[in-house]
């Protein structure tokens, strides 16, 4: 029984059904709220040194920041909370609550501990949310996405952009990014590493094993007739009819020009004979 078979037996009662939901509903609370200026969003921002000095609350709240609207508005915002919940919801399905419990807490609890190390620098739940969508990608790889509700695109080559970008701002961005970034592809590994080796050693060996099957079919395949004197084959010369000498021993070749002008292969111990 594995790690995860344990804890699941062991806590797996403690687990929330629909936790990507009601993610999603306590972000819309909180935006709605905010809008109508009852809550003030700079809250829900984790800076680990306001936590330090009382303001507890923003280990919590920090889930429930919604997605910023960017330069797409607010339709962005419902499309990414669409887009949490569906693929949250599949990998629910797929993997039990639990496990998707702690495929999202894993991740929340490793943003919050390197949070810590730049203390002042503010935290989001942005990467968290993406390592969802990188889960997703991963188990099913050949979903489409109508982008921009024309374009279909298979998630995969979204996931690769996504990667991508992580990698850029990774190099580029501040400590603060890095860290959350490193979270993010932690928790990924976590539970997708294992995978991940192993279907890499199976495209190794897949791959070898076509190299092997290509090398063999574009070899030159081996004559079945050779001139035991002239050294003609029936691949090199196709149009010639090849005959075999009843009076040599063995299985002796000859094309027509030598199958009556040879030298008869005696058995050992007899003298040839022309």
């Amino acid at each position: 029984m594995s790690l995860l078979d344990k804890l699941e037996r062991l806590l797996g009662r403690a687990a929330i059904p629909h936790l990507s939901l009601l993610i999603v509903i306590g972000q819309v609370f909180v935006l709605l709220s905010a809008l109508l200026g009852l809550l003030d969003l700079s809250y829900f921002i984790l800076v680990p040194a306001l936590a330090r000095q009382g303001e507890w609350w923003r280990l919590v709240t920090m889930i429930f920041m919604p997605p910023s609207p960017g330069m797409f508005g607010y339709v962005f915002v419902a499309f990414a909370w669409y887009m949490f919940y569906l693929m949250g919801s599949a990998l629910e399905g797929f993997w039990g609550e639990f496990r998707f419990n702690l495929f999202l807490f894993t991740g929340y609890a490793l943003t919050i501990a390197v949070a810590f190390l730049t203390p002042y620098a503010p935290t989001t739940n942005l990467f968290i949310a993406g390592s969802v969508f990188l889960a997703f990608a991963w188990l099913n790889p050949d979903f489409e996405l109508a982008l921009f509700l024309i374009l279909p695109v298979k998630i995969k080559w979204l996931a690769l952009l996504t990667w991508l970008a992580n990698a850029y701002y990774f190099a580029v961005g501040s400590w603060s990014l890095r860290l959350q970034i490193l979270a993010s592809v932690g928790n990924f590994l976590l539970f997708f590493g294992a995978d991940i080796v192993q279907t890499a050693r199976y495209r190794r060996r897949a791959m070898a094993t076509s190299a092997r099957r290509f090398a063999a079919a574009s070899a030159e395949p081996e004559a079945r007739h050779r001139c035991r004197v002239c050294g003609k084959t029936d691949l090199t010369n196709p149009e010639l009819d090849f005959r075999y000498c009843s009076k040599c021993a063995g299985d002796e070749c000859y094309c027509p020009e030598h199958i009556f002008a040879h030298e008869h292969v005696a058995a050992p111990g007899d003298p040839a004979k022309k």
